[in-house]
């Protein structure tokens, strides 16, 4: 009996996970087709796409587009932009996360839960576009490299995310360092941090990504070309495309070899395929980073 009972859970456990492979393989396809779709789009003959026989595989093989796009210096030029921002604003955003994380963290911090009801506040209600351009403009930010990276350095979210985690180191760790004469900074970079590979690594992808994706912020407060980004570079093409196929004329000046859907594909490719890049590095850290500092706390 036990035995019929237990195949009959295996049997039922079995058809749960066909069940489950089967649903998580739609919701992945789902999810790469319109990429797969931009990339086929990116390297197919401009007939095929006019006709709009290119799902997600390519029709005539060329790299036409991709010529194009990297024969213009301003694209390089704001690759080396974003490059700077991300790194250089990637590393005092997680400096800024960890310092405000962490004495959020302890439980005997005189108003640290006044302190974290202001950061959920900043969550829901903000001080709006207007009054940010006047701050940026006050500071004299406009037209730096800091606008980019100065103005969004800590998010709340992050913040949250951090202190939870931190939250869930056993604190006899910092006792016993204190015991030992050490003070809190000693213990941030001697204990803590090397037991929160996790969430740094989850955190790091957060501004990074974020960072690398900002193409408002340099439509905001950028009005020199030498310091945009390569996301406002594909903006402007995603833009001049759109009025290219409004006016019906060609974006490209190769004779007509591309057209301006192709030209925005190759972009959003070439954009894209760096920051993804990262993700397989770090992977093994950023589910396990992101959900103790979720759960734990």
């Amino acid at each position: 009996m036990v035995g019929g009972v237990l195949m009959k859970e295996s049997k039922a456990y079995f058809v749960f996970r066909i069940f489950n492979a089967l649903i998580l393989a739609v919701i992945v396809f789902a999810t790469l087709f319109p990429y797969l779709n931009i990339i086929a789009t990116s390297c197919s003959d401009k007939m095929a796409v006019l006709a709009g026989d290119v799902s997600f595989y390519p029709i005539d093989f060329n790299l036409v587009a991709y010529k194009h796009i990297i024969d213009q210096g301003s694209f390089w030029l704001g690759y080396k932009n974003t490059f700077v921002y991300t790194v250089l604003g990637t590393f005092i955003g997680l400096i800024m996360t960890i310092m405000c994380a962490y004495p959020l963290s302890k439980k005997n911090l005189p108003g640290a839960g006044i302190i974290l009801k202001f950061i959920v506040f900043t969550m829901f209600f903000s001080g709006g576009l207007i009054p940010l351009y006047l701050l940026v403009v006050k500071l004299e930010l406009v037209d730096t490299m800091w606008a980019m990276i100065l103005p969004g350095c800590i998010n709340a979210y992050n913040v949250i995310i951090m202190r939870t985690f931190f939250q869930g180191i056993p604190q006899d760790l910092d006792e016993a360092a204190q015991i030992d004469g050490m003070n809190q900074i000693g213990i941030l970079v001697k204990i803590i941090l090397p037991l929160s590979k996790p969430i740094i690594a989850t955190m790091t992808l957060f501004i990074a990504v974020a960072i690398w994706n900002d193409w408002f912020t340099a439509l905001i407060f950028l009005n020199e070309e030498r310091l945009y980004p390569i996301t406002l570079f594909l903006r402007n093409i995603v833009m001049g495309s759109l009025m290219a196929a409004k006016s019906g004329q060609q974006m490209d000046s190769t004779a007509g070899q591309t057209l301006p859907q192709t030209l925005q594909s190759a972009t959003i490719v070439l954009v894209t395929v760096p920051i993804l890049c990262v993700y397989p590095f770090i992977q093994k850290y950023f589910v396990k980073g992101i959900m103790i500092g979720s759960i734990k706390g």
